[in-house]
């Protein structure tokens, strides 16, 4: 089997593709497959991230392990029907962490594989910028906890701060 996938680049025009890949490819051919879709190079660092209906951000899925045991999921060790198990599955795939091309990935439905030419682009729409947008993170107001720092706290003179004793 093989799946369709809807990528949507978040850019203000409507930048779409649709690849047929194999259900048991791995998120790092996904991965090339994706960034070569849209002009890439694919030589970027990139992470999916698996998201809910509403799009929220959950679990990272990044392309290298980056965890001291070494047992987190990475893209090569995630394969895309352990992924994408209902029509409607989400990720939102993040390519190139310095630019941050952002992508909504959503699994539209299986196809019959009839040829081994996976991954295929078969629905492309509107061209990828040259740059990406300007992306602004606003931390939640009841996270911000740097504001609670006390002003009158006088760090000016530390020979005065007693670190044995702290």
């Amino acid at each position: 089997m093989a799946y369709r996938v809807r990528i949507i680049l978040d850019v203000p025009t409507d930048v779409i593709r649709d690849i047929v890949i194999d259900e048991n490819s791995n998120l790092e051919e996904f991965h090339l497959a994706i960034a070569k879709s849209f002009g890439f190079k694919g030589q970027e660092m990139a992470s999916f991230f698996k998201a809910n209906n509403e799009w929220e951000q959950g679990e990272e899925i990044p392309l290298f392990n980056m965890s001291e045991d070494k047992s987190a999921p990475t893209m090569q060790n995630t394969k895309l029907k352990d992924i994408f198990i209902n029509k409607g599955d989400k990720l939102i795939y993040v390519y190139d962490f310095f630019a941050m091309w952002t992508f909504f990935v959503e699994f539209i439905n299986t196809i019959k594989s009839t040829e081994n030419q996976s991954p295929k682009v078969i629905f492309q729409f509107g061209n990828t910028p040259e740059k990406a947008p300007e992306k602004e993170f606003i931390a939640e107001n009841d996270l911000d906890t740097f504001n609670d720092f006390n002003e009158s706290d006088d760090f000016d003179n530390f020979e005065d701060f007693d670190v044995e004793n702290y």
